[in-house]
């Protein structure tokens, strides 16, 4: 295809951004999701394009720092710089302290979650609540910053577009937190309200990006290198954040970066590299996660990245009763050594997959066409009135955060199956 006339800012997604002391190499972010952006996830974005990864969010209480949950996500054996931690809570003092334990143990920047919708997280205030109680934002920043500032180490900030449609204030907090030291703002278009539904607007963004000097990151619903260019117009935002398009398809950091660049299409991956990949991933995650847990938890990996395959449903539902590392490999091994003789290339329909439909990132609705740059407001949600009146009720009770630990999906307990019984797993079917 010709190539596309590009803007200025999308021909610049490849350059470096530079926050203090820390070089990203480019502008395409992988954002943290809870259950997703584990170290092997993160490590395999890097590897496929993606300049940036920020970490499961990791709880401010220190007395959940020892656990299991906590210390996966507080590993950063082998991971390639930048290292970048997200860090959850409400107490100023608390999310300092979190700060200072996890550059200890790596961490290179440090991401103030106010950003997640879950209500586990809300109800304690944490999260995208705190968008909600602006004075105590501002404190957990100015807390954070003065706790990294003799470190040398910078501090972002993901947040929402506000609580409610009629309650957008991102512009005043993102504000407020560059003049306290935010070295960088990530916003996703959507209001605490949506939570993944409906779709996400950009104005709110590029008003946020208007308003301050620091970088402006925009992020939700770019799931194309079209919709990447069509949100890089809308908003003018220095750096792009993709989270839930990277599920099955971690490669569409190198498509957005090459269609930006050359304003020309990538071809496919051919489908032994996707398979390599996948088994270079799996091994990634055993090494963390262990024979059993590691198993369960990549379930949902290798699920993401077959299903819209050939015959990759009835695949997918096989794999899923294995329980051994090895019989998951081998199995994984030879239905994409059957694919590729079919299909040398990754099949064009296997592209961006309906989101899992878990507790924490319900279905997304379809977004705007690539090439749409207009504005998109909100779906109905459970209204403005409900919103209020839920956060009045919280008011009423002192917060005790438990942070973003446990925020994540739980992991579904294996289906039943005889003893030592292992199924067939289907072929990959012919298009």
């Amino acid at each position: 295809m010709s190539a596309l006339l590009l803007p200025v800012s999308a021909t610049l997604v490849s350059a470096p951004l530079r926050l203090g002391p820390v070089e990203l190499p480019n502008r395409l972010f992988v954002a943290p999701m809870a259950g997703v952006t584990d170290r092997p996830f993160r490590m395999l974005c890097k590897r496929l394009g993606a300049g940036y990864a920020v970490s499961e969010m990791v709880t401010s209480k220190r007395e959940l720092w020892s656990s299991l949950k906590t210390s996966r996500r507080a590993n950063h054996d082998g991971e390639t710089a930048p290292i970048a931690v997200q860090i959850a809570g409400v107490d100023p003092i608390e999310m300092a302290e979190a700060a200072r334990y996890n550059i200890d143990r790596g961490a290179q920047v440090i991401d103030l979650n106010m950003g997640c919708p879950a209500k586990k997280v809300c109800n304690v205030w944490a999260g995208s609540a705190l968008m909600s109680n602006e004075p105590l934002a501002l404190r957990i920043v100015e807390a954070v910053v003065a706790a990294c500032a003799p470190l040398n180490v910078p501090v972002t900030l993901k947040m929402r577009t506000g609580r409610c449609a009629s309650e957008r204030n991102a512009v005043a907090l993102a504000r407020a937190a560059e003049s306290a030291g935010v070295a960088l703002v990530t916003v996703h278009g959507r209001t605490r309200e949506q939570g993944y539904t409906g779709l996400a607007e950009y104005d709110t963004i590029a008003a946020v990006k208007a308003a301050l000097r620091v970088p402006v990151v925009a992020n939700g619903d770019i799931d194309s290198p079209a919709k990447a260019l069509a949100v890089l117009r809308h908003t003018g935002a220095d750096a792009l954040m993709i989270g839930r398009a990277a599920q099955g398809r971690p490669w569409i950091f190198r498509e957005i970066a090459h269609f930006l660049d050359t304003g020309t299409t990538l071809a496919p991956p051919a489908t032994q590299d996707v398979s390599a990949w996948m088994l270079q991933h799996l091994q990634d995650h055993y090494g963390l996660y262990g024979e059993l847990a590691g198993v369960r938890t990549a379930r949902k990996h290798i699920g993401w990245a077959v299903r819209d395959l050939p015959g990759g449903e009835d695949f997918r539902q096989a794999m899923n009763l294995l329980d051994t590392c090895e019989t998951q490999v081998r199995a994984v091994s030879e239905f994409l050594s059957q694919l590729g003789t079919t299909h040398p290339y990754w099949p064009a329909n296997a592209g961006p997959h309906p989101p899992c439909t878990t507790r924490h990132e319900p279905p997304r609705h379809r977004p705007v066409h690539p090439h749409d740059t207009a504005t998109v407001l909100p779906g109905p949600g459970r209204g403005d009135a409900a919103c209020r009146a839920r956060d009045d009720r919280l008011r009423g009770g002192e917060a005790h955060a438990g942070g973003g630990d446990g925020a994540g999906r739980r992991q579904p307990e294996p289906r039943s199956r005889m003893a030592g019984h292992q199924p067939q797993y289907p072929a990959a079917q012919a298009a």
